[in-house]
């Protein structure tokens, strides 16, 4: 890029169109020439968004094998491979490549961000080249072509708009503007901000009406889409909050275990056993101690979580986005199409000294004449054209006036465009003629005929409808041949409304402890009166994209964790305010719709994209789509992610005394020099039958009550608390100590070492499914969590239990699992061991119920 055409682009809004096309070296009127385009295309590269390659297949399948602890399954399963374990290894073997199966599967269908950016550009555009109009492929157009602009094109590239005939354009998914913005040439002062710069369009919007000639400043990668793509390629992707206490927990539990493996290594080596059964018992702690069952686990539940949450209209992307909607702190949500039903509706109308909502206007001559001025000072039909011109029919339509018939009655004869310059926009009707536009246009046509005192009334009206937030358009009639001085019919005050329940939403977010934050594109006090509306605060405090530059970074944080709306933002802006909040500890899900919403959501801790209205780039950004647009649908997801973090919670705090107990068997076998009460091959069987039959069974609990009067977790919250670590230590020794009654007990009656291991394993499942059973709550007994109980649980118990009969009699499964039939003294004791159990654990309930695990 040269240094002039850097220099033309550093701020074209503030440079007339004639000196920015002496810079850029073209011509107004004829563009560029052939050759020249040819040249400056080889130097500026084609007008694409790049995206940047993304890892293979292969790749893809090795990073599934990048945690610890599968690092140290594998090490067990070489090692019992090298020694003759086959099944062991086998079955180790199987259990890793289905967590990565698992991972790589999930992995293929993350978000493609980049690809939506790029198919927001239009295949072709009309530039002039030699004078005359062409159409040429988009990857072609370079800057300082000169581009020809109509209704429904979608902009090739930034632009400096040269000439403009009415022209409109919608910006909403760059800007968050809740209607297309009429545009001009005059220059603009340097910072002006990118949603106000009117002499401008860009790459990705949408001209609503009109027409233009247009001189093109930045293609690819330099236009604002671009730097929007930057941001999106920067922003990567954040951990969840169980995510990030999940892989602290691997690293620690990796290092314990390798550590205590050692010792154990050691010390039977030194105690004079033989190298392979020492590393049998390695293997046997390593396999033990390490919860296989988790990550297979875990991404069932959410999946489970996933489907519930897609019939109430919330569709995941992202597996752990459905936990972190249960850890969530803070919403950042945009206003338009999301608090807002994304339709301007006329709210009021101003006459004769009343102001009443249209369907009352049909009681005065005077409020009903100002309606029928908005018919027909209109070009719009009911279903299609402007917004702001559907929205005065249906208003008319609310107040009993027919449409069609009223225009066939007084057909349309001339008209005066609306033009920016002007802010007006005039129809001839016959004998009449109707003028609507902005409130000083209109007043100051008619002056003479309303007088001092009439003009002041009138902007006392219009100020207090636009201190609300409302967006005010003035109506008068003239006669095209008597009076020439118009005469003043009255205002239509319109607003994007809010949803019907979005103020329950916001109510209900805030009753679970969420703060709920507005952060739009749109003007400060159309952004402030929705906020109060919908009940973000009495008297919400709001901050521009311009205050947001002024404030020092030292205090930045704190004013963005006090301020409710944040209104003219520019895309980098939004994604820095969640950026601050992710700071202060805040767990973040950011709502949005436009491509100015993409970068924000891929850097939130949970992206909330909308699924009818949202772009492509926003809804390929997110982790979950909203399929109906609706915040409300915002707290009924966290609800759903709230049961489903609890019920993860549940499956944690219910597998890990088994985990830890088995190593504690195995350690102190080896510390005392005793037989292995369990071996590797068994303990997997534990890990992973009970995990997927007994475990999984809580992922299909019922939400508890008061779910959304509590407040959320911490961020800074561990993931085992002092209370659930008591009892996963309880619960370990409990187990350790039955399992090494049952196999002391077997033996010193004569049974054989497989008989004995078999007891063993069957206490330990028999205890994991008493304490599945208080699982049902961390916190409530048993009795009074049993009612709405899942069917799963039953099931999964019986399947348990039938399972354990046929790995103890079945003489094939014998063989593979070095297992043996058992009396029924094993059964009673197994019965003894889990009733203990399930006592134990409702008593700890009983006595520290006042302190919650969850």
């Amino acid at each position: 890029m040269t240094e002039r055409t850097t220099e033309a682009l550093d701020a074209p809004h503030t440079v007339p169109p004639e000196v920015l096309a002496r810079r850029l070296r073209t011509d107004l009127a004829a563009g560029l020439n052939a050759g020249e385009a040819s040249a400056r295309l080889a130097r500026h590269g084609p007008n694409r968004l790049e995206t940047a390659p993304r890892p293979g297949p292969l790749r893809r399948v090795l990073s599934q094998f990048r945690d610890p602890l599968i690092y140290v399954l594998l090490a067990a399963g070489f090692v019992a491979l090298a020694f003759g374990g086959y099944v062991d290894a086998g079955v180790i073997g199987g259990v890793v490549l289905l967590n990565a199966l698992i991972g790589y599967v999930q992995e293929s269908r993350a978000a493609h961000a980049l690809d939506a950016l790029t198919r927001l550009v239009p295949l072709d555009a009309i530039v002039v080249r030699s004078g005359r109009a062409r159409r040429v492929p988009v990857e072609e157009v370079v800057p300082g072509d000169v581009v020809e602009l109509a209704g429904g094109d979608r902009v090739p590239a930034d632009v400096r708009l040269v000439e403009v005939h009415a022209l409109e354009v919608d910006e909403s998914a760059l800007t968050g503007e809740s209607v297309p913005v009429s545009k001009a040439v005059a220059v603009l002062p340097d910072d002006t901000t990118v949603a106000d710069r009117t002499n401008a369009a860009y790459a990705g919007t949408v001209v609503a009406r009109g027409s233009a000639r247009a001189l093109v400043v930045a293609t690819g990668a330099a236009t604002q889409l671009g730097g929007i793509q930057r941001m999106v390629t920067g922003a990567g992707t954040v951990a969840t909050p169980l995510t990030r206490k999940l892989a602290g927990f691997s690293r620690q539990l990796t290092v314990g275990v390798v550590a205590v493996a050692v010792v154990a290594f050691t010390v039977g080596l030194v105690r004079g056993a033989s190298v392979p059964e020492v590393f049998t018992a390695a293997v046997a702690l390593a396999v033990g101690a390490i919860p296989e069952g988790l990550p297979a686990a875990m991404t069932i539940v959410l999946a489970i979580g996933v489907v519930r949450m897609s019939r109430r209209g919330a569709i995941v992307r992202h597996l752990p986005a459905v936990e972190t909607l249960g850890s969530t702190t803070v919403i950042c949500t945009d206003k338009t199409g999301t608090l807002t039903r994304n339709r301007m509706t006329v709210s009021e109308v101003a006459a004769d000294g009343r102001v009443v909502p249209p369907e009352e206007a049909g009681v005065s001559p005077a409020l009903l004449e100002c309606l029928v001025a908005g018919v027909l000072c209109n070009t719009a039909e009911p279903d299609e054209g402007d917004p702001t011109e559907r929205a005065l029919l249906a208003a008319a339509v609310v107040a009993g006036v027919d449409v069609a018939a009223l225009r066939a009655a007084a057909p349309r004869t001339d008209v005066v465009p609306f033009e920016p310059e002007r802010r007006l926009m005039t129809t001839v009707h016959g004998d009449r003629g109707y003028v609507k536009g902005a409130v000083e246009e209109v007043l100051a046509l008619c002056r003479d005929t309303l007088g001092h005192a009439g003009v002041d009334r009138v902007m006392r009206t219009h100020r207090k409808l636009t201190e609300r937030g409302l967006r005010v358009l003035a109506f008068a009639r003239f006669s095209p041949s008597a009076s020439p001085r118009p005469i003043f019919l009255g205002l239509q005050a319109m607003r994007d409304p809010p949803r019907p329940d979005a103020a329950a939403a916001v109510k209900a977010c805030h009753g679970a402890g969420i703060d709920v934050k507005m952060i739009t594109g749109d003007h400060p006090g159309t952004a402030r009166a929705i906020a109060s509306s919908v009940g973000l605060a009495a008297e919400p405090v709001a901050l521009t994209g311009a205050e947001l530059d002024q404030i020092a970074e030292e205090r930045f944080d704190a004013e963005v964790a006090r301020t409710q709306v944040f209104a003219r933002v520019s895309p980098g802006q939004k994604l820095r305010l969640v950026q601050a909040l992710q700071r202060r500890g805040e767990i973040v899900a950011m709502t949005g719709d436009g491509v100015n919403d993409a970068p924000a959501l891929r850097h939130a801790d949970i992206g909330v994209a909308m699924g009818r209205t949202g772009t492509d780039a926003a809804r390929q950004a997110a982790d979950m789509v909203l399929t109906d647009d609706d915040f409300a649908s915002i707290a009924t997801a966290v609800r759903e992610g709230r049961g489903v973090f609890d019920n993860l919670r549940k499956f944690i705090a219910w597998t890990l005394p088994a985990n830890i107990g088995e190593g504690m068997v195995v350690l102190i076998a080896v510390l005392l020099g005793l037989t292995l009460p369990i071996v590797p091959v068994q303990i997997l069987w534990i890990n992973m039958s009970t995990a997927v039959f007994l475990g999984l069974t809580l992922a299909f609990e019922p939400k508890e009550p008061g779910l959304m009067r509590r407040p959320p977790r911490q961020p800074q919250q561990p993931l085992f608390t002092v209370s659930l670590l008591r009892r996963v230590v309880l619960l370990s020794i409990l187990l350790v100590a039955a399992a090494f009654w049952a196999y002391r007990t077997e033996l010193a009656a004569g049974a054989a070492a497989a008989a004995a291991r078999t007891s063993a394993m069957n206490v330990f499942v028999g205890v994991q499914i008493a304490y599945l059973v208080s699982c049902r709550s961390l916190n409530r007994l048993v009795v009074r969590a049993w009612p709405g109980h899942s069917g799963m649980l039953v099931l999964g118990i019986g399947i348990t239990v039938t399972l354990q009969l046929v790995i103890t009699y079945v003489p094939v499964v014998n063989v593979l699992f070095h297992t043996a039939p058992v009396g029924a003294g094993t059964w009673a004791r197994v019965l003894v061991a889990a009733a203990v159990a399930f006592v134990m654990v409702e008593t700890d309930k009983l006595v520290w119920h006042r302190r919650p695990l969850t």
